[in-house]
């Protein structure tokens, strides 16, 4: 089996998992399997090979087939048309947390006071690396994340920020998803919404009380 082959066909399973929302983006990818983002970015460009770990962690992560990646043959996924199953789980100890709390895709008023206790845990094998899942509500986001998605996020802090990547923040007045760009002010972030139908807007790095990236959206199941 020829290595360029099966970098080819990780590239192909990197952009069928963006391509399909199972994850968000290639930054959150790369975190997921333990890549460097400079290796990530030397892999999809050809420049280097994938090691046998790896090739070994997209497979059991994401459900791709093992066999179709080192040899071609058969389907990319094991489960191929279907996603990795969600499921609920009430044992602390088994998946993420679910808080019944409302990220707004949009820039209205929202409390930041709401009682933070976990309804139940979520089991979900691509964004099992996640701090919390959330709510969604809005449509500036859309039709990336859907207004009644939930959401899975990983804490991080601000020196985390990858320019154009979607982040759930929390201000001091609200709470907002966003795509994060460099503002002309150093001490703001651009928050850019996906529906064109929604302004733009700067707040200041100070308002910030948290932040997190987020790994991807799912409808709601449960």
């Amino acid at each position: 089996m020829k290595k360029e082959d099966i970098n080819l066909r990780f590239v192909d399973a990197v952009n069928y998992l963006i391509d399909n929302r199972i994850v968000q983006s290639k930054t959150i990818l790369a975190e997921n399997l333990e890549i460097k983002p400079s290796k990530f970015s030397e892999i999809l460009s050809f420049r280097m090979n994938i090691g046998t770990d790896i090739a070994a962690k997209i497979c059991d992560i994401y459900n791709i087939n093992s066999n179709w990646l080192l040899t071609g043959k058969g389907n990319m996924m094991l489960l191929e048309p279907e996603k990795p199953i969600c499921e609920i789980s009430y044992d602390p100890k088994v998946g993420v947390p679910y808080y019944d709390v409302d990220f707004a895709a949009g820039f209205g008023d929202m409390l930041n006071d709401q009682t933070i206790v976990p309804t139940n845990n979520i089991v979900f094998a691509p964004f099992r690396e996640a701090t919390c899942w959330c709510n969604v509500t809005g449509h500036s986001m859309e039709p990336r994340i859907n207004h009644g998605d939930i959401i899975a996020l990983k804490e991080c802090t601000i020196n985390d920020i990858q320019y154009g990547e979607i982040y759930a923040v929390v201000l001091d007045t609200f709470r907002t998803i966003k795509i994060l760009r460099k503002s002309v002010d150093p001490k703001k972030f651009l928050f850019v919404p996906i529906n064109k139908e929604y302004d733009e807007q700067e707040f200041d790095k100070t308002r910030i009380l948290k932040i997190y990236g987020v790994m991807g959206a799912i409808s709601k199941f449960f």
